[in-house]
């Protein structure tokens, strides 16, 4: 019987087949008429789900609905920028269509669409990341793991040029004034940004479990969920060993500057940091200390420069975690200085050696400075 009464229970529940699957739970209603318009609605239900399931391992067209879902599932969510990847998403939806199948996606499709991303005023990077790349990344799983047919589209035809990444470096004393208009409970994470290269969202995130004082190391999170361990410097050592006891379990807080009933906020007491309650000081902060053009990204560039200097690339690569070392190469520019500073040290010599020693005691003051 589809809708019936448990012994003793007033209420009606619902109880089929469809499709070698069995679907029941109660209607929460003591109605039988009601109980059996609910089981109509359970039935379409199921029939919609089963749909779906289909779609998603069927092996002819697939919607860009049902491809994006998938790839939601399966990578998306998993991202670091989980909550922007949905949005982008989104949007590809909106523009497409929800219904349009993905072997129909033409090279003049996505040609008109990095139009119409471009025609919001964004840059040429924003373009790529939010539509471009997440279209591709749909129809490249779709076409090599889900093995469902796509549209043959030449991405790089599609892909807009980006400027070169700078590589922006704090000078010493741009560093002093960053950390001295600061607010004190801030400074230390920003110090340690400085420090060790670290992107915000992997301060942010870290934890005493990760801290281990005794081998001195520690181990961060960063894209994707990947983890990588960095040795703990003296400098770091004593910047952190100051924390140790404001929280039992973030390493970076900050101390609430007024009572707010809203966000369970007392005067006085230090939190863990959020994102973006450090996105706001450090905007507040950096904008008092008079540096300019300098993004809080900078930090992770001013520490692989520093290290760059006394290291190698290799070392600078697992320091900033980057998975290939063409990445890291922005930053060879900082041994192309020093080396310049070394060969006029040796061009400079006999009859110029007071310009050698003046050359000399430069690169000795950049690797103190470093």
């Amino acid at each position: 019987m589809p809708v019936y009464r448990k012994h003793g229970k007033p209420e009606y529940t619902y109880d089929f087949q469809f499709l070698g699957r069995r679907f029941s739970g109660p209607t929460g209603t003591s109605n039988k008429r009601q109980a059996e318009r609910i089981l109509e609605q359970k039935r379409q239900e199921a029939r919609s789900k089963l749909k779906a399931a289909a779609s998603f391992t069927a092996e002819g067209p697939m919607t860009l609905e049902i491809a994006a879902s998938r790839y939601w599932l399966e990578v998306g969510q998993h991202l670091a920028n989980a909550d922007n990847y949905y949005r982008f998403l989104g949007w590809l939806l909106d523009h497409f269509g929800k219904h349009v199948t993905l072997d129909r996606i033409s090279d003049s499709l996505v040609a008109a669409m990095v139009s119409q991303r471009r025609s919001d005023g964004v840059s040429n990077a924003t373009v790529n990341r939010t539509a471009t790349v997440p279209l591709r990344g749909i129809m490249t799983r779709a076409k090599k793991t889900w093995k469902v047919p796509v549209g043959d589209i030449d991405w790089s035809r599609h892909m807009l040029k980006e400027p070169k990444e700078r590589v922006r470096e704090a000078s010493q004393d741009e560093e002093k004034r960053l950390l001295n208009a600061m607010r004190d409970d801030y400074a230390p994470a920003v110090r340690f940004a400085l420090l060790t290269g670290c992107r915000r969202m992997e301060i942010v995130d870290l934890t005493w479990s990760r801290v281990d004082f005794f081998g001195r190391m520690i181990t961060v999170t960063g894209k994707g969920d990947k983890t990588r361990v960095l040795p703990m410097t003296d400098a770091v050592h004593a910047l952190l060993w100051a924390l140790k006891d404001h929280n039992p379990t973030s390493v970076f807080t900050y101390v609430a500057r007024r009572t707010n009933k809203r966000l369970k906020l007392v005067k006085g007491t230090r939190y863990p940091i959020t994102m973006e309650g450090f996105k706001t000081a450090w905007r507040r902060y950096r904008d008092k200390s008079g540096v300019e053009n300098f993004r809080f990204h900078d930090t992770r560039h001013t520490a692989a420069t520093r290290t760059l200097r006394t290291g190698n690339m290799k070392i600078v690569q697992r320091m900033l975690g980057h998975e290939d070392i063409t990445t890291t190469a922005k930053y060879a520019h900082a041994m192309i200085e020093d080396m310049r500073i070394a060969m006029e040290a040796a061009n400079h010599t006999g009859s110029h050696t007071g310009r050698g020693k003046k050359v000399t005691s430069e690169l000795k003051d950049k690797k103190k400075s470093a």
